[in-house]
């Protein structure tokens, strides 16, 4: 499971308006719904699932990156949405850094190992610098969703 079969240009928020995670977590569950990956009428359940998540402690893994995930029976495949901030948003990160990047994800409920397996795809994929140089750079939501596509993981 990558990124780039996960998300859609329509799925990229280039430049989010967010300046704090929860609100970065709410304008990326926006999208999803804009999207009709979440329906309107599931938005607070899966906003609460994520926040819980959230809440238990932060997604904010280092480097700039933060991974909020959460697990609903509200969604029937796995579904995601990336935001990129050039200002940082502030996510009580494990690194105390600002966040660059974001990558939003809600699995199946009951789908455990698909949960980890994106959790961890995700995490190695923006685990490289290069990786994050390129995100950091691109222009536009085609740029960063070819970044996803056309690079290859990195190896263990």
């Amino acid at each position: 499971m990558t990124l780039g079969h996960l998300l859609t240009v329509d799925q990229i928020v280039p430049e989010m308006k967010a300046t704090e995670r929860f609100a970065a977590i709410e304008e990326l569950v926006d999208l999803l719904v804009a999207q009709k990956q979440v329906k309107t009428a599931d938005r607070e359940i899966v906003l609460q699932a994520l926040r819980a998540r959230e809440e238990t402690m932060s997604t904010g893994i280092g480097f700039g990156i933060a991974i909020p995930h959460a697990s609903s029976d509200r969604v029937d495949k796995v579904v995601a949405a990336f935001g990129r901030s050039s200002v940082g948003i502030e996510f009580d990160s494990l690194d105390n850094a600002p966040v660059k990047f974001i990558v939003l994800f809600v699995v199946p409920k009951d789908q455990f190992q698909t949960h980890l397996r994106t959790l961890a795809a995700i995490a190695k994929f923006l685990n490289d610098r290069s990786v994050r140089e390129r995100l950091g750079t691109a222009t536009s939501a085609e740029e960063i969703l070819n970044i996803f596509e056309n690079t290859a993981p990195a190896r263990a």
